[in-house]
């Protein structure tokens, strides 16, 4: 294998790569990247067993095709700091491959390519079309609510739903909900929970991504292609709570309040929260909201905020960064607060619309 790369070409397909790469290193040949070389382009393919992602680029010459996979870290950090606009060229030799700029000669182990651990093409499951700004959008406004490391594993990740032409977005540690759909072309259906390291990665991907972009989804693993990146994953296996039920219903009162007032007003008077709890009260009325916080020092804040709002006296706790964390997702200007009652939780939305929707439990306090 020998042929000729322009350092721009090969950072910017590596860059791809890096999030999935295996850091723990449970098996050395995870920590490297898998570079195939052929008549006009190279392709990077890394892996962490449970996801793999493959990108390629152009050459600027090929002398021979070939294989190989190396440190996907070293090659990185090497090709990263050659000066911009210089052409790198990577020759397999023996054990290892040999890189050469025009001022310089590097060398890096390799491991065989036949021991690289790759997934199985899906030969059948669900494809779906779908509008990649879209579905970036159902990711990064449901994600935040993920669960981490939580012991109930079907919690750390986001559930894909396809039903009824609409595709839907759920997320939730068990403290907070977070839903948001979309319209789609289909009249197929499926559902998944997608892991949280793949939602973040897919994220990623999508940001770069322009128009529209392919799903596919069998009972067990999710492919997303975005033109020159292929990203799979695993699904987790177990089945995800019934969300419809989490979702108050009922007798409501609704609370109209400016996104940016709120947010600032939140962490001036959070500064004084518990450390341990990190819990805000609201005490809602007749167009007011009065936000205080006090901690086991005995040190107390409050401020009183002018609101839309008409309806029986609420008094409510909550954790200050799930709120401030659904607040920073908002799109408008404008939040609604429906509350169901001191003791229950409340449905955050934005005004006239039902999606994206929000649930967060009360605190105790």
């Amino acid at each position: 294998m020998q042929a000729v790369f322009k350092k721009e070409d090969i950072t910017k397909a590596l860059g791809v790569t890096l999030g999935v790469v295996e850091k723990k290193q449970t098996l050395p040949i995870l920590a490297n990247v898998l570079l195939e070389v052929n008549e006009s382009s190279f392709h990077l393919t890394a892996t962490d067993l449970e996801s793999e992602v493959r990108t390629s680029g152009p050459l600027e010459s090929v002398s021979s095709e070939g294989r190989t996979t190396t440190s996907a870290k070293k090659l990185n950090d090497l090709c990263r700091l050659i000066p911009d606009g210089s052409s790198i060229e990577i020759k397999l030799s023996g054990d290892k491959i040999q890189l050469k700029t025009p001022t310089g000669k590097y060398s890096l182990a390799t491991l065989p390519s036949d021991d690289f651990p790759i997934f199985e093409n899906q030969e059948s499951g669900e494809q779906l079309n779908v509008n990649s700004k879209d579905l970036r959008k159902i990711f990064s406004t449901t994600s935040f609510a993920m669960g981490n490391q939580d012991w109930r594993h079907y919690l750390n990740g986001l559930y894909l739903e396809l039903k009824d032409g609409f595709l839907t977005g759920v997320a939730t540690d068990a403290h907070r909900l977070a839903i948001n759909t979309f319209e789609v072309s289909s009249g197929s259906s499926f559902s998944g929970i997608v892991p949280r390291k793949s939602v973040n990665e897919m994220t990623k991907f999508l940001a770069d991504a322009d128009g529209e972009v392919s799903l596919l989804i069998t009972d067990s693993s999710i492919e997303l292609n975005t033109g020159n990146i292929t990203f799979k994953s695993k699904l987790i296996d177990g089945n995800y709570p019934d969300f419809n039920q989490v979702i108050p219903s009922g007798d409501s009162f609704v609370l109209e309040v400016d996104v940016k007032e709120l947010s600032e007003s939140l962490s001036r008077v959070s500064v004084l929260s518990s450390d341990k709890y990190r819990g805000i009260r609201l005490n809602v009325s007749d167009g007011s909201l009065m936000v205080s916080a006090n901690n086991p020092e005995e040190e107390a804040g409050e401020e009183t905020l002018g609101v839309n709002y008409s309806g029986e006296n609420i008094d409510i706790a909550f954790n200050v960064n799930y709120l401030q964390e659904i607040l920073s997702h908002q799109e408008g200007n404008v939040c609604n607060i429906k509350f169901f009652g001191s003791d229950k939780s409340c449905l955050m939305l934005p005004p006239n619309a039902d999606f994206p929707k929000y649930v967060v439990m009360p605190l105790l306090i």
